[in-house]
């Protein structure tokens, strides 16, 4: 964790060496161009679930056999609304044989080819399945094929039209839509953050120095994105956040030491005394906050599905890009601009006032007068916001998070809709250790499986089952079912696989007898299997959230309740976004507003993701708020009025901060993924309610309660913090600028740069 001292090294050479220093920055912009382009090229669409589950093995094994569930589901439409009439049969036949030549396709399961089977016909006989099974790791190459022989059926308007589906689809739909809506969210967010930077500083050219440590902080997602992902698997749905995290927080680091600079020159620094200065006071806020945030996306590495693990390795990347960003790149650039930062002035600034007259403290004071009322009213509110969240439900991604539009979500509702049994959905049982001959296993567990509730039919090596008896003999197939002494089952659900009733199926095959260890795959089970995983890994991750940010807020504090504190309140500050989370994605309010479906289920995995990235960010801002009211109270000893001054001198800033994070939130909030939109707007009604309700009403409510018990520490503990806690460094004296090259004039003082 870097002290005063190390800063202050860093700063005196970003200034001295600017010209290197941004030389070396503008390449590092270049390379981070170029490489980060083919991110996209090395992202997975999956990591949902838990590598060493039951369902993994399942699925593992299934391979084995040289059986999978379909790849790719194509639906066909007889035009003239018969599948078996002899038009749909020559064109079925046709399209079949056409989708085997695709590259990347390894066995295409055709209805026109596979003896016209009941259960790959619609129940109105209009349509009828082909299921594409994809060779090796040619996804992206084979979905492209199989679009291509279904536009070429669209153009020639010929007896049957294809819509493409299934998971390998639906994966690459989600990539090909987040890919687009990144290019927007960015369109939006640049635009509207400059101008609110304008607004803040009141000039362009002090506004625009923040945008610039966005740009560095955006292209450094991009390329940290494709090292970690040529190295180990990494989500596709890390990009749009850690994008939308690393900008915010790049314009957030460098709003603190831009203000803090003008600050200084307004105090008659010169200009390297400025920069100096103010990378040791806000630079040492950034560089904890920054480790908070990092510590906050850590403890994601002990989940063991990678689509977690990805949003650490990516963050953890991204939040120390944009700490270096702001500590040397912004440094570098500030003795450049030198007194110059205040040119392009849109807005004049109003009169000079003290601080003690301005809106925050006015406004701290007005709480600490009332604290139990106040705290009391607001965490009422909070809880009620977020009772929302007490009837939280947990389901699995699917096609419907996709736009209504995609061609990938028309087919999947197709199947779900006109097909008496959902092959798209099928799941494997797989049955391992079968003492001596496999079959009459085999055969017993499908018959008792086929008699279970929501299942359609079962097959495996010794044919069809369905309602408990053999329907259909073995086939040419069979063989695919069975391996020594080893067999898997292929169980066709009637009902949907991610509601209630699909995990209520997945319990009751597990909970049937086999002979041999019985095995059940398929995506409700990873669920199962996933949510299973993640509660026993969870208390695990808050205690390292917890004991972390506690000893980082001690060594900043030398408090043992400010810490838990802030603990406390970062918590609250989530109940509202828990409880939007559910009232607004899971029940479908706003759903027409914000143009989504809603599946009466939210993913497993979100609210660890999003209580860890605004954990982060809370904590963030707490540590800016907490280092100017720790100053503060170290000079005079005064609890209410460091508490208030605090807030005064931070209040302007933490806003302004929130509102440019939060329009970055919103911006990725426009997705057609409604599983981003759900981030982005969480995130950012997150940091929005911990900028202006726990900061401003929350913390000096319960600091006045505590009074001067909240720099209370045990002796030995007080010790401790003396010899290697984290202290303000003296004031420098203004330093001739002569020593610098390219140096600037003394600034004329000004004003302080306070509230407003």
């Amino acid at each position: 964790m870097p002290k005063s001292g190390v800063l202050t090294r860093v700063a005196r050479f970003s200034v001295r060496r600017r010209r290197l220093v941004l030389s070396f920055t503008v390449l590092f912009m270049v390379v981070a161009a170029v490489l980060g382009t083919r991110a996209f090229s090395v992202l997975q669409d999956e990591g949902f679930e838990d590598p060493s589950s039951e369902s993994a093995r399942a699925t593992e094994a299934e391979g084995r056999f040289g059986g999978s569930a379909p790849d790719i589901v194509v639906v066909a439409a007889a035009t003239d609304g018969d599948v078996d009439s002899s038009a749909s049969t020559q064109e079925g036949t046709r399209i079949s044989e056409e989708l085997t030549s695709v590259e990347g396709v390894g066995n295409v399961t055709s209805y026109w080819t596979s003896g016209t089977p009941p259960s790959l016909r619609s129940t109105a006989g209009d349509s009828a399945l082909l299921l594409v099974e994809i060779d090796g790791d040619l996804g992206d190459e084979a979905v492209a094929g199989v679009r291509d022989v279904a536009d070429r059926a669209a153009e020639d308007s010929g007896p049957v039209t294809l819509a493409v589906g299934g998971g390998e689809t639906i994966g690459v739909a989600f990539g090909e839509t987040i890919e687009g809506d990144l290019a927007r969210a960015e369109s939006i967010a640049v635009p509207i953050t400059l101008l609110l930077l304008v607004l803040v500083f009141g000039g362009l050219l002090a506004g625009a120095l923040p945008l610039f440590v966005g740009v560095i902080a955006t292209l450094g997602t991009f390329l940290s994105l494709y090292v970690i992902g040529s190295i180990t698997d990494v989500s596709i749905f890390a990009i749009n956040l850690t994008t939308a995290l690393g900008l915010g927080l790049a314009i957030d680091y460098s709003l603190f030491i831009v203000s803090r600079y003008r600050e200084e020159l307004h105090k008659g620094r010169t200009v390297e005394g400025a920069v100096v200065r103010a990378v040791e006071t806000a630079g040492r806020t950034i560089a904890i906050g920054a480790l908070t945030v990092a510590v906050s996306l850590s403890a994601l590495l002990v989940f063991p599905q990678y689509f977690l693990r990805s949003f650490a390795y990516a963050g953890i990347a991204v939040v120390l890009t944009a700490m270096v960003a702001s500590l040397v790149s912004l440094p570098a650039l500030l003795a450049v601009v030198g007194t110059r930062i205040d040119a392009l002035r849109i807005f004049r600034r109003r009169n000079e006032h003290r601080e003690e007259q301005g809106f925050w403290y006015r406004t701290a004071q007005r709480v600490m007068r009332r604290p139990i009322a106040v705290g009391v009213a607001v965490v009422a509110v909070l809880l009620l916001l977020g009772s929302p969240f007490l009837g939280v439900k947990f389901g699995s991604p699917d096609a419907r998070m996709l736009p209504e539009s995609e061609p990938a979500r028309i087919a999947a509702e197709a199947i779900q809709r006109d097909f008496s049994g959902d092959a798209s959905e099928s799941f494997p049982v797989v049955v391992e250790d079968i003492a001596g001959d496999p079959a009459p296993a085999l055969t017993d567990l499908a018959s008792r499986v086929s008699d279970l509730d929501g299942v359609e039919r079962v097959e495996t090596a010794t044919g069809t089952f369905a309602g408990g008896e053999s329907v259909v003999p073995s086939g040419p197939q069979s063989a695919q079912y069975v391996d020594d002494d080893a067999g898997w089952l292929s169980v066709v659900p009637t009902v949907e696989m991610g509601s209630d009733e699909g995990e209520s199926l997945v319990e009751a095959v597990r909970a049937l007898d086999g002979d041999g260890d019985v095995l059940v795959g398929g995506q409700t089970a990873e669920l199962v299997d996933s949510r299973a995983s993640i509660w026993e890994r969870l208390p695990l991750a808050l205690g390292i959230i917890a004991v972390t940010t506690t000893v980082l807020l001690f060594l900043l504090s030398g408090s043992l309740l400010v810490p838990a504190k802030a603990l406390v309140l970062n918590l609250l500050s989530l109940t509202a976004t828990f409880g939007a989370m559910v009232w607004i994605f899971q029940d479908g309010h706003l759903s027409g507003l914000l143009d989504f479906t809603a599946t009466g289920a939210i993913d497993t995995t979100t609210p660890i993701l999003m209580f860890c990235i605004a954990f982060g960010l809370s904590m963030d801002y707490e540590v800016f708020l907490l280092s100017r009211i720790k100053e503060e109270h170290d000079r005079t000893g005064d609890n209410d009025h460091a508490v208030a001054l605090g807030l005064e001198r931070t209040g302007r800033i933490v806003t302004a901060a929130a509102l440019l994070l939060s329009v970055t939130f919103f911006a990725f909030g426009t997705s057609g993924v409604s599983f981003i939109k759900m981030f982005g707007i969480g995130l950012a009604i997150a940091v929005l309610m911990d900028a202006f309700v726990i900061r401003g009403l929350l913390v000096p409510a319960f600091m006045k309660l505590a009074g001067d018990a909240n720099w209370w520490a045990p002796g030995p503990l007080r010790r401790l913090h003396d010899r290697i806690g984290i202290s303000e460094a003296e004031p420098i004296e203004p330093v001739d600028d002569a020593a610098g090259e390219g140096a600037g004039a003394p600034a004329v003082p000004d004003r302080v740069f306070t509230s407003e």
